[in-house]
């Protein structure tokens, strides 16, 4: 059978590669938990009108139909490209069952199929977080969603070497208010545009707005003007002012960004600034907008996103708003893992080979590691009975630090040094117990 080539857009990891993954998603799980959300997993796929009905994404969407599905019996399935539409499926589901504000985090991989590039795959993990009301959730969990998902990336950098990351926040509130003071009707169509600004320029996006949206050449200068506003503290409340813009959305989007900025700059000063290009292509969007870069991958766009969403639940009874964020765990970590930026101590969870005398004594060194099992030092027994010179280069190629020998002996490969030890009390150096994330010393 010929060597299969490997499918564009679908990142697989080495097991190294899998070890720095897994570190990172048990510190997200812990980060989330310690402000205590509960974990949810939900279905592969969607039905896919519920898909398809919000925002400019039909066209991404991986259709499901089965191979040998009955005659006439069409499957409108489609697998998710991101998990706030299923959440939301799921809360409209599981109501009854729930208590509100619902708290929930989900970890889980999602599909979309565009253009494979660094830092946009077709399979990929993402880490959502969010918090959902029943008929109301307060505003100040439009400040307190930015704050968790920064205390997550900050302990990724610090645990692990990943770069700071910087939050970007606007509010569609705000951008819909100025954009109706100017007379525009159609704020959608305005907000989508300017979305694309970081990929097209302002030139082309002035040309947008009066091409396509119908907007004066002085409309759309203003609407660039509102979005080259970025501050790190509330003096953009001023700046807006002076563009000369009145609408009562205006006001409050103003009021309810400052808000967050003012939170985040006390608890987190310099990682959360206020961007009013922010826009997010998404419609269900109605608040509160986020948008993160990563330090030095700028140009891969943003590592964690979401926002405000007032109606994207509901039942045609009982609406559920909601605020969440994303993080993208594979666009963090496959250019990461992929340039070399962070490697694992070793690519096996082992840290003791158990060396074998003889077939016949096998067994002795099987309760050997069982002792070290049972007191959480992960081992493995040596798989043939060979010159201890070969276990040991075994255990080398492996990338296991110490091998137990039946002499009650362990030896570190690494310096050389052999010293008597007792399976029931000996443990290994704190940082050899469990592979480690490494930050290479080259990446900048």
């Amino acid at each position: 059978m010929a060597r299969p080539k490997p499918l564009s857009g679908f990142p697989e990891f080495a097991p190294a590669g899998r070890i720095i993954e897994q570190r990172v998603l048990a510190s997200l799980t812990e980060t989330f938990e310690l402000h205590g959300f509960g974990s949810i997993e939900t279905r592969a796929v969607e039905p896919l009108s519920e898909l398809t009905r919000k925002g400019e994404i039909d066209k991404e969407v991986f259709v499901v139909r089965r191979l040998h599905a009955e005659a006439g019996v069409a499957d409108e399935l489609g697998l998710h490209f991101d998990l706030t539409v299923p959440f939301a499926r799921y809360v409209l589901e599981h109501a009854g069952q729930l208590n509100f504000p619902f708290r929930r985090y989900q970890i889980q991989k999602a599909w979309r199929g565009e253009r494979p590039q660094e830092g946009r795959y077709r399979e990929f993990t993402q880490a959502d977080i969010d918090i959902v009301g029943s008929e109301t959730l307060a505003a100040h969990h439009d400040a307190e969603l930015p704050l968790v998902t920064l205390a997550a990336l900050e302990r990724l950098h610090v645990d692990f070497g990943v770069p700071p990351a910087t939050m970007s926040v606007n509010n569609r509130q705000l951008s819909e208010g100025f954009y109706r003071g100017l007379g525009v009707s159609d704020h959608l169509a305005v907000l989508q545009r300017v979305d694309k600004l970081d990929k097209i320029g302002p030139d082309a996006v002035a040309t947008l707005l009066v091409d396509e949206v119908g907007l004066s050449r002085a409309d759309a200068t203003k609407c660039l003007q509102l979005a080259g506003i970025r501050t790190a503290d509330a003096s953009f409340v001023d700046q807006v002012n002076a563009l000369g813009v009145e609408h009562p959305l205006l006001t409050t989007g103003l009021e309810l960004l400052a808000e967050v900025v003012d939170a985040a700059a006390a608890a987190v000063p310099g990682r959360l600034v206020a961007d009013l290009k922010i826009a997010r292509g998404l419609d269900y969007y109605t608040g509160t907008v986020y948008e993160t870069t990563m330090a030095g991958y700028e140009s891969m766009g943003s590592i964690s996103s979401g926002g405000r969403y007032d109606s994207l639940a509901s039942d045609g009874r009982t609406t559920y708003p909601g605020v969440g964020l994303s993080i993208g765990v594979s666009r963090i970590l496959v250019p990461l893992i992929g340039k070399g930026v962070l490697t694992a101590s070793r690519s096996v969870p082992t840290c003791v080979l158990v060396a074998v005398d003889a077939e016949e004594t096998r067994g002795d060194a099987m309760a050997t590691a069982a002792q070290l099992r049972a007191r959480g030092i992960a081992c493995e027994v040596a798989p043939k009975a060979d010159k201890f010179g070969k276990q040991i280069r075994y255990a080398d190629r492996r990338g296991i630090p110490f091998v137990w020998f039946s002499s009650g002996e362990v030896k570190d490969i690494r310096s050389g040094e052999q010293v008597a030890a007792d399976a029931d009390t000996w443990l290994p150096p704190a940082g050899d117990l469990k592979p480690t994330v490494v930050r290479s010393s080259l990446a900048q």
